[in-house]
C-alpha cells in the first residue's frame, strides 16, 4: 500500500466513521430481495416499497407462492418487472434447493436469479457478517478514482480492494466509499474543490477527470474496431 493510498483510507474512516447500510432490512431473506430491488434505483426509493412487500410476503415460504404479476404492483416504483420475476424466482429456488434458507457462500448466491457477486457481497457482509467488499457503480468509481484500484472491471476493482485493504475493514470501506461517492465524488460533477482527499487523489491530478465507466466503455469499442 502506498502512502497516498493509506491517506486516503485514513481520510475516508474519518469523515464517515458511522457509514453503514442505506437500505433497510433486518434478515438475510429482506438483504436479497432489498439488494436486487435497489439495482439502477435509489435506496429510498427501496425503503418505500419494502415495508408493505415484506409485511405481506416476509419471508421464501411466502413469496415463492407468489406469481411475478403478484409481486410487481409492489415494486413497480423500483424499475423493470424483470425484479418481480427474479425475486420470486429466487424464492421458488431458495425453498427448492436450500431448504428454505438463504445460502450464505458466494457461489450458492450467484445461482439465485438476479443475484451477481455486488448483491451476494451485500447478503455475505451484511446479513452474514462475513468479509466482502460489494462493489457497485459507486465503490468503482471512486476506488479508481481516488487510486485505491486501476481497474477497468466490477470485478478487477473487487479484487484489487481485497488485496490492498485489510479484511476486517473490507465491509466498512465499502461504505465509506458509497458515502464518498453520493455526497462527494459524483460521477458527472465531483466537488474536487471542497474533497479533503483531494491532495492525495489520482483523478484530481490528472489533466482529464477519469470517469471508470466511460473509460472502460471507451478502450472495449478501441479493441472492437480494432478486430
Amino acid at each position: 500500500m502506498t502512502d497516498n493510498q493509506q491517506a486516503i483510507l485514513d481520510g475516508l474512516s474519518a469523515l464517515y466513521p458511522n457509514a453503514g447500510p442505506e437500505l433497510h432490512f433486518s434478515n438475510p431473506f429482506e438483504t436479497l430481495v432489498a439488494t436486487i430491488l435497489a439495482a439502477q434505483c435509489t435506496d429510498a426509493r427501496v425503503n418505500k416499497v419494502t415495508p408493505v412487500l415484506f409485511r405481506d410476503y416476509p419471508d421464501p415460504a411466502a413469496m415463492a407462492k407468489a406469481t411475478p404479476e403478484e409481486i410487481f404492483p409492489y415494486v413497480k416504483s423500483c424499475g423493470f418487472k424483470s425484479k418481480a420475476v427474479n425475486i420470486v424466482n429466487a424464492s421458488r429456488m431458495i425453498m427448492e434447493q436450500f431448504g428454505g434458507v438463504v445460502p450464505n457462500t458466494l457461489e450458492e448466491l450467484t445461482q439465485l436469479p438476479g443475484v451477481g457477486r455486488k448483491t451476494a457481497n451485500v447478503v455475505l457482509a451484511f446479513s452474514f457478517g462475513l468479509p466482502a467488499i460489494p462493489v457497485d457503480t459507486h465503490v468503482f468509481r471512486v476506488a479508481n478514482r481516488l487510486g485505491l484500484a486501476d481497474a477497468l472491471t466490477v470485478e478487477e476493482t473487487e479484487r484489487q480492494l481485497m488485496e490492498l485493504i485489510p479484511k476486517a475493514d473490507w465491509s466498512q470501506a465499502h461504505h465509506w466509499m458509497i458515502y464518498h461517492g453520493r455526497r462527494v465524488c459524483h460521477s458527472q460533477k465531483p466537488e474536487c474543490e471542497t474533497c479533503t482527499l483531494q491532495p492525495y487523489c489520482k483523478a484530481a491530478h490528472a489533466e482529464q477527470m477519469i470517469n471508470p465507466k466511460a473509460e472502460a466503455k471507451k478502450r472495449a469499442q478501441a479493441r472492437k474496431a480494432k478486430g
